[in-house]
């Protein structure tokens, strides 16, 4: 039965994301809401300018549905249900606000970071005051052993650094088309692996539901894209990847699970910190994804080299927690 179940929310989360995109899409093109691309970007990436953006919503739509659905047919709804859909709706609120600011006044950079930061951090202290509230462990979990290291309220810097960092990472990776749509679903297919695993069933349910909704809307931002999440999903992703690795307890597992992220995050600090100390940047271009098409490689070869790099991290990441 709980097998059917989760086949079902995958199935059922992808097919309202292809309906609903030929339908979203076209609308979203009718209101120009489309995508301006950065002038210091590479070259090729101009051409794209005016793609519809804001295509989250749509992975929002399903996600959100999917979740409530088919937790509630095979269960009852948990607060754990309630945490993920808060803050994956509210960092997707927060990104709808910042791609309307690109959108509607043409300013690539949309929200300042320091209002993005506050909006951010707001939401992380809500989901923490929630979860401490209902009594969940404020333990870190050592992977791969038996060990816990109790933090007590210090677990609140926690969980704002990984919901906080987690959002902006995933949002860093969201540069090439069909990129983050497919090291998103690999990411949370590991991490619906684990949570079933545990037998923590509605996290489960709710990271395949993720899964089917970013594959349904792979068919349309695979490239050449149709449209582009936007920072409405990648925010939201990001913000929902972290909820899910606190909700586990398989917080550190987070660094290899989402090993892309984490990598593409560096990039990009250590191109900042290079370039302001010795005025020589590190790579072509930051983040890594956009070093690669400088010196060569298809966009395509990039992506699909990337999802293969993320493959390998989520069996690494199940295989630790797992088997050692």
């Amino acid at each position: 039965m709980l097998e059917q179940v989760i086949v079902f929310a995958i199935a059922l989360s992808f097919i309202i994301t292809v309906i609903l995109s030929p339908i979203f899409i076209p609308f979203l093109r009718r209101l120009k809401f489309g995508q301006s691309i950065r002038e210091e970007g590479p070259k090729s990436h101009q051409k794209k300018s005016g793609t519809p953006t804001m295509g989250g919503i749509m992975i929002l739509l399903s996600l959100v549905v999917t979740t409530l659905w088919m937790t509630k047919k095979f269960s009852t709804l948990s607060v754990e249900t309630y945490l993920l859909l808060f803050v994956t709706v509210s960092y997707g609120v927060l990104g709808f606000l910042d791609d309307m600011i690109k959108v509607v006044m043409k300013r690539n950079l949309g929200l300042t970071s320091k209002q993005k930061l506050i909006g951010q951090v707001i939401i992380a202290i809500i989901f923490f005051l929630v979860y401490e509230h209902n009594g969940f462990s404020t333990a870190l979990h050592i992977p791969g052993t038996d060990l816990s290291v109790n933090l007590g309220w210090g677990y609140v810097f926690l969980l704002i650094f990984m919901l906080v960092g987690g959002s902006n990472a995933v949002n860093l990776t969201d540069g090439l088309d069909g990129l983050l749509a497919g090291t998103a679903a690999i990411a949370f297919g590991a991490y619906a692996v684990l949570a079933w695993n545990q037998g923590q069933y509605n996290i489960a349910i709710f990271c395949v539901s993720v899964v089917g909704a970013v594959l349904g809307f792979l068919v349309f931002n695979a490239h050449p894209a149709k449209v582009f999440m936007g920072d409405t999903g990648s925010l939201a992703l990001g913000g929902a990847i972290a909820a899910v690795a606190i909700l586990t307890k398989l917080e550190i597992l987070l660094v290899i699970i989402g090993g892309v992220f984490v990598i593409e995050t560096l990039s990009v600090i250590i191109q900042v910190i290079s370039f302001k100390t010795t005025g020589k940047r590190v790579f072509r271009m930051s983040p890594l994804h956009h070093h690669y098409e400088l010196v060569g490689w298809s966009e395509w070869r990039v992506v699909v080299t990337f999802w293969a790099v993320g493959l390998l991290f989520a069996m690494l990441g199940i295989y630790i927690e797992v088997w050692i």
